[in-house]
């Protein structure tokens, strides 16, 4: 029998090494920029073109290369970080595994244009599927500049499962942030397709964060800091009531490298308990600073997750500075010592004649001594008893129908005019609302039960997917137009499918700045605030990826359905409850929310009936 292992090329290993490092244009962007923050620049530049498919480029004033070290850079585990596995355990720059360059080259048309401060000319490099094109020599400023064309050019399945460039900027976007934020003190600029959406000048830490995520944060920064000997954590949380449904703004830094971790934020959570709203999450913005020996960076290719030697004693530092912080500014439960059931705390002067309290006691009470039976006739008292017991009983009933009428946990609704009781009428006429969150309607076969946000969600759904193709929506004029300020993020995707929105009846403009006005909101919105939906909506859009062009408008329509559906506890009232179950089985497929949850369920009436067997 033949031989059948072989060793592969290197152009498909460095394709298939690419593919762990380099996952999407927004790996590019952070492996360069992170190259250029170690090459110790103060100034770094970002081109960006059609979310990074066209070109990525990144240029920076750091201390450039050598002719030598050009060429050898895109060289798999060519490095300049680290020379031995004990480098490993003190690691203090952001990039050492000298495979960034390697794998990019492997999959895209690479220029490189660098040049050190002591050289007069530099090198120009190009680069096409790992093969080297050209090197020679040109005239460049001090520093390095990567031109990245066309990515995956040579993996066409690869780009072909790349997301809308939509998805794919808000990738790069995010990873922007997370450097941007770990250092302050360089200037940022980042630029798609030739407008700017980022200028950022050298700031301090809370400048920086106000920078990226607009003035409004200012106002929601708590500063938190503590050091000792395991680690120091300095930096910001954001105070509850400026809690949001929508994550983005939690950041963990280590030693000035963004981390993910799940376990530490678990401690921040419980530092907020009871003192969120449900299904919020708190901003945070906090820094860590720990011996290089006490961590593991090398456990990841991204390297975001982290290692830490004694993660558990980490977690209750991290825990107890976050509630000293939420304490120091009174945002903790605290007793009020001002409400009238207080108590007084006597206030002592050095005259103040301090005397011992004066406790009275019964010196002839004996705990073993009965009480004497009184002549009572022992059955005339059960009797006594048991009529008191009738009364009280009665009294349990006093008003029991007209506290059923107006109960907000399980109301009792006629359907119609008709003012009959249960007994002269139908049962298929009668409602339930229960909980506030379901309605029970007795059906032939037994119980049906709806979830009310359920069922809104998905005649929202229908109707907005309906508007979307007709394009005939109705706005509701706003008398005072609101301006609002998101993120850049937020911004660029409102902005890129606002013609959509439109088209639902938003009535929205650019401001400028990352902020818009709102004009007016579709007919259907509720009386939620603007902000509020925008806000859920953007959460939900960019929670639910989808690919295919021809399911943009339905991921619209799923997002804003969500956004402005009513809450699970909010009371209806007959006429509500009615149009609510009429429109519900109107839609085209009642059963299912657009999500795929359910909205009707059955209790049949043998079940009720076994549950009493």
């Amino acid at each position: 029998m033949s031989d059948i292992i072989q060793l592969l090329p290197d152009s498909v290993a460095n394709q298939i090494a690419a593919g762990e490092v380099i996952q999407r244009p927004a790996s590019v962007v952070k492996e360069l920029t992170e190259n250029a923050v170690d090459a110790k620049a103060d100034s770094i530049t970002i081109n960006i073109k059609d979310a990074g498919r066209t070109l990525v480029q990144v240029i920076d004033n750091g201390t450039g290369m050598s002719d030598t070290d050009a060429r050898l850079s895109f060289e798999r585990h060519s490095t300049s970080k680290i020379r031995t596995a004990d480098d490993l355990f003190a690691i203090s720059t952001m990039g050492f595994r000298g495979e960034a360059l390697a794998s990019i080259a492997a999959i895209a048309h690479v220029e490189l244009k660098t040049k050190q401060d002591n050289n007069e000319t530099g090198t120009h490099i190009i680069i096409e599927g790992s093969k080297v094109v050209s090197q020679e020599t040109t005239s460049c400023t001090k520093g390095t500049n990567f031109a990245v064309k066309n990515l995956f050019f040579n993996v066409p399945a690869r780009r072909k499962f790349l997301k809308s460039n939509t998805t794919e900027f808000g990738h790069i976007l995010s990873e922007f942030q997370r450097i941007v934020l770990a250092y302050p003190e360089i200037e940022f600029k980042l630029y798609h397709n030739d407008s700017e959406i980022y200028l950022l000048p050298k700031a301090n830490i809370r400048q920086r964060i106000v920078a990226v995520f607009g003035k409004r944060i200012n106002q929601n920064l708590i500063t938190i800091e503590s050091n000792t000997s395991i680690i120091s954590v300095s930096g910001f949380i954001g105070k509850p009531e400026y809690a949001r449904k929508k994550s983005g703004e939690q950041f963990f830094f280590i030693n000035d490298r963004f981390m993910r971790s799940a376990y530490f934020n678990k401690a921040i959570i419980n530092a907020y308990d009871q003192i969120l709203q449900p299904e919020t999450v708190p901003s945070y913005f906090l820094y860590f600073d720990a011996n290089p020996s006490t961590i593991d960076v090398n456990i990841h290719p991204t390297k975001t997750e982290i290692k830490f030697e004694d993660q558990q004693a980490i977690w209750q530092i991290l825990h107890s500075a976050v509630k000293q912080a939420l304490g120091k500014n009174n945002i903790v439960p605290s007793i009020d010592f001002n409400q009238e059931q207080g108590f007084d705390i006597p206030v002592l002067s050095k005259d103040t004649d301090i005397r011992n309290p004066q406790i009275e006691i019964d010196p002839t009470f004996n705990p073993f001594e009965h009480k004497k039976p009184t002549n009572q006739n022992p059955k005339s008292s059960a009797i006594s008893l048991e009529k008191e017991n009738l009364v009280n009983w009665d009294k349990l009933y006093d008003g029991f129908e007209k506290e059923n009428q107006q109960s907000n946990d399980f109301s009792f609704i006629s359907i119609g005019n008709s003012q009959q009781t249960i007994t002269d009428q139908s049962i298929s006429d009668k409602y339930f609302h229960f909980k506030n969150k379901y309605i029970l309607i007795p059906i032939k076969s037994g119980l049906m039960i709806i979830d009310q946000k359920r069922a809104h969600e998905r005649i929202l759904f229908e109707k907005f997917l309906q508007t979307l193709s007709s394009e005939s929506a109705v706005t509701q004029k706003s008398l005072y137009p609101k301006t609002i300020e998101l993120d850049t993020k937020d911004h660029a995707l409102l902005m890129e499918i606002n013609h959509d929105l439109k088209t639902l009846g938003f009535d929205i403009d650019d401001f400028g700045g990352n902020s818009i006005i709102i004009n007016g909101m579709p007919v259907d919105s509720g009386n939620q605030e603007p902000e509020q939906i925008i806000d859920k909506f953007l959460n939900e859009y960019l929670t639910k990826e989808v690919d295919a062009k021809i399911q943009a408008k339905e991921k619209i329509a799923k997002s804003l359905a969500k956004a402005t559906a009513i809450s699970s506890n909010q009371h209806l009232n007959n006429e509500e409850m009615w149009e609510m179950v009429d429109l519900l089985f109107a839609c085209q497929n009642p059963n299912y929310s657009p999500f795929g949850k359910l909205i009707v369920s059955i209790i049949t009436t043998d079940e009720l009936e076994k549950r009493f067997n």
